[in-house]
């Protein structure tokens, strides 16, 4: 092979990984942005809570938990018999319970708003995760956009090339021809020429 078109295909091949190599350094930033945004999300412990919001997750997680429906249920049972077994002078809330009534009532009053705020919160939360899973779909889209787009120039640019090396071997196919051609008449004008008188003799 001709070492200028040796050297050329070299090269070649050198521009096309360099291309290869941009494309995925650019695929990895995208992965690795999309990392963080999805880490952001998923991590509480990064986000700055206020005391109310701290503690209103807390009341919500303890009273959506067995641990609190089995707690309440002993604390009911027990001021229920303590009311029924002690002396009627020693009972502070005897039958029919007017005071546990009052502390049911006060603690769904008080409880309810604290699971709201805390359910309220956990609606923003999602609604920033559906924000950030839009952004992160559009730029998905773009990616793939340009992606397209930097695919479609990379086949051109190579299809030039190669038409350019096709031209260029075509040129070199036909001086070899060429050149052999001469030689070859070359030879045959040689074999007919007549020998002369000193050769004769």
């Amino acid at each position: 092979m001709n070492p200028e078109k040796a050297k050329y295909i070299h090269n070649l091949l050198d521009t096309e990984n360099d291309h290869l190599r941009k494309l995925h350094d650019i695929v990895c930033q995208a992965v690795e942005q999309e990392k963080l945004i999805l880490q952001k999300i998923e991590e509480p412990s990064l986000e700055k809570l206020s005391t109310g919001q701290r503690v209103a997750d807390r009341v919500a997680r303890f009273g959506g938990s067995w641990k609190f429906i089995l707690s309440f249920m002993g604390i009911l049972i027990i001021w229920i018999i303590f009311n029924l077994q002690l002396p009627q002078e020693k009972r502070f809330d005897p039958y029919p319970f007017i005071l546990l009534n009052l502390v049911l009532s006060c603690l769904a009053a008080v409880q309810a708003p604290v699971i709201m705020m805390s359910q309220n919160r956990q609606e923003e939360k999602d609604r920033k995760r559906n924000e950030n899973d839009y952004i992160v779909n559009l730029k998905a889209e773009i990616e793939i956009r340009t992606l397209h787009q930097k695919m479609d120039l990379l086949l051109e640019e190579q299809f030039k090339k190669l038409m350019e090396a096709q031209a260029d071997q075509i040129r070199l196919l036909q001086s070899l021809i060429k050149e052999e051609y001469r030689k070859s008449t070359g030879t045959d004008d040689a074999k007919k020429t007549p020998p002369t008188k000193d050769g004769a003799a």
